[in-house]
Formats: structure tokens, sequence, C-alpha cells
């Protein structure tokens, strides 16, 4: 990542609503950012190589019952799939599963992945690293509506250097999917699996490692309870972005407050002061870090856990401090303590 000057950086108020073009802090709502039809599947582009620097590019596909995309590979991109909404079947070479929210697939570069939507408005989050696979949307004409037409339109769309790959189409298996590999493969992950640490009224999920990215990311599902603003702080080599699944996320970023509700996002490039605080029971956040550099810090400030959920107030909140004080090295600078929250202070 090239050097960024951080006195800007930390006067920047999110963008509101729009793709900035350069990478800046900036919001999305709900099915907002750049929007394309393809073989009657809605993508909603919502972030781009220009907005983060080169480091990813990210689309919500939002389709109908039957919609597909056939199999093939990118040779130098790491995908992950995520489902937010409805249900979906994933193919891997001889493998196949039937994934409804929260589940999730891990795609590494050279590998075929395929699926079949089998409910209608079924919504999939598409995350790639670097950028540059949705670049052949750019050149194409754009929508203004928000959900696909009910005729469907436009023609297949694959990420840019897709191959195709004639595999056969084979039953889905009924797996528990809940460990992460040892190595960069392609795999699948239920909801609530993966490698998990316990945090004061929460658990963090690993659904993916640097290991299994090849260093380009790592991403993590948190369940949590109603808490307070964390400490403000900012990191210097990787940005994070947020992603409400469900519930209600305050994000507090360069003095900015923001509420993220289910499907809403918000981009932090490294260099911006940024907090953030659950506002609703069970919320369920998911978080993708670019590069890798700041997995540790939920090993060390978590306690390892094989439980699915947490225990409300079974860990001592100390815990997450004293393993930031005791490892200084972590890719992060506290500025301040908590924010106060000044929007709908009593919501």
């Amino acid at each position: 990542m090239s050097a960024i000057d951080l006195d800007t950086m930390h006067g920047l108020a999110p963008v509101i609503n729009a793709l900035p073009g350069e990478p800046v802090p900036y919001y999305l709502a709900s099915g907002e950012g750049l929007r394309y039809e393809r073989d009657g599947q809605l993508w909603t582009v919502i972030a781009r190589g220009a907005d983060t620097g080169g480091l990813f590019d990210a689309a919500f596909v939002l389709g109908p019952r039957g919609a597909k995309t056939p199999f093939h590979s990118l040779n130098d991109h790491q995908r992950s799939y995520y489902v937010f909404e409805g249900s979906a079947q994933f193919w891997l070479a001889g493998q196949s599963r039937v994934l409804v929210p929260g589940d999730s697939i891990h795609v590494p570069a050279g590998t075929p992945v395929a699926y079949r939507i089998l409910s209608h408005m079924t919504r999939l989050l598409f995350f790639s690293a670097p950028s540059g696979a949705l670049d052949a949307l750019a050149s194409e004409t754009g929508v203004d509506r928000h959900v696909y037409s009910p005729a469907g339109s436009g023609e297949l769309f694959l990420p840019a250097g897709a191959e195709r790959h004639d595999l056969p189409l084979v039953a889905a298996q009924d797996a528990w999917d809940d460990q992460l590999p040892a190595g960069a493969e392609g795999y699948f992950l239920r909801s609530r699996g993966g490698d998990r640490r316990g945090w004061p009224d929460a658990i963090n999920a690993y659904t993916a490692r640097g290991r299994n990215t090849g260093g380009r990311y790592f991403s993590v599902s948190t369940l949590a309870a109603p808490q307070p603003y964390i400490v403000r702080h900012f990191h210097q080599q990787h940005s994070e972005n947020f992603l409400c699944l469900s519930g209600r996320i305050w994000l507090w970023a360069n003095g900015q407050e923001i509420l993220l509700t289910p499907g809403d996002f918000l981009h932090a490039p490294a260099g911006t002061i940024h907090s953030f605080a659950i506002a609703a029971h069970n919320t369920q956040m998911l978080g993708l870090l670019t590069s890798d550099v700041f997995e540790p810090f939920f090993d060390v400030t978590g306690v390892a856990t094989d439980d699915l959920v947490y225990t409300e107030g079974l860990i001592d909140p100390s815990v997450v401090m004293g393993g930031m004080q005791a490892n200084p090295d972590l890719d992060l600078v506290v500025v301040g303590g908590p924010p106060q929250r000044v929007r709908a202070a009593d919501l």
C-alpha cells in the first residue's frame, strides 16, 4: 500500500451513498452502488479498485430462483461468496453444497466455481482480491432499478479474465463444514463455523484467514450483544470493511456517526479514525480486512472457544485491552477513548 497522508485522511468525512473513485471513507446503504443487470441477475457494485486502492472489489448479486453462473475460474484473484438472503447451490470440482444466510464459499486463484440460485430474491456478496474482477461491468450500461426485472435481461456475466470449465454438476452433500483448511484451497463454511474467539458479550469467527487467501485478506463474522463504542483508533497498513448482516451497528468514522442496518456497508481505508458500537441484541457483523496484517488482533484480544454463540458477561472486558497493551506491534493506533453517541442517543 502506498504511503498515506494521515492528517488528510483523518479529516475526511465519509462519502454517503456514492462510490468515491478514490480510496477514502464511504458508506453505502443497502441497495446503493453501481447497478447492472446481467442474465437476470442484478449486480450492485459496492467497491472497485478505484475506491480501494486496488486492494479488492465487491458486489451484491440479487437474483431469482433458477439464475445461475457456470463453472469458471480466475487465475489472479482470491474470491469469497457470502449468502446474505435466500439460498443458493454452489459447486467446486466434485463437491456441492446448498448454502443459506451466513454460509460462505471461498475460492482460491485458478479454482473453478459455479452456482445456481434456489429461491427468489436471493442476495449474495461477491468479494475478490485484488481488484479487477468486476472491471468488465464498467463498460456496461447501468440500471436505475434496485431489483432485477421480472422478465430478466442481459447476457451472462463472468468476471474479467474468467476461464470457462466443463465440469459435472454433482448432487449437493450435507456436510458439517465448520473448519478452516490449513492452506489456500477451495472450501465451504457454515454460518458461525471457523476459528472462534470469545469477546465480552460477543464472539468472533474467522470465516477466512490469511493462510486461506494468500495473505490478501481475512474475514471475521461477529455475533454480539448491545455494547458501547470501543476506543477511537486507526490503522496504517490495512483497510477495514464493515457489513451489517442483522441488527444495528453504529459506526463512528472521522467524527461522523452512521447507523448500519442489514445490507449496509462502510469502507474505512488505512488512516480512517473509527469506532463501532452494537445497538441490538444478536447483531451480526461481517468484517473484511485487507490485507491480513491485522489478523493477530483477534487472537490476542479474544479467548479461543468451541462455542457457537457468546455467553453474556462471561469474559472480563480487560482481556481485550490487556491483549492490545501486551502486543504493541499490532497495526493499531489508539487516538482516544470511545466517542460519545450524538445521533439518536436514546435508540
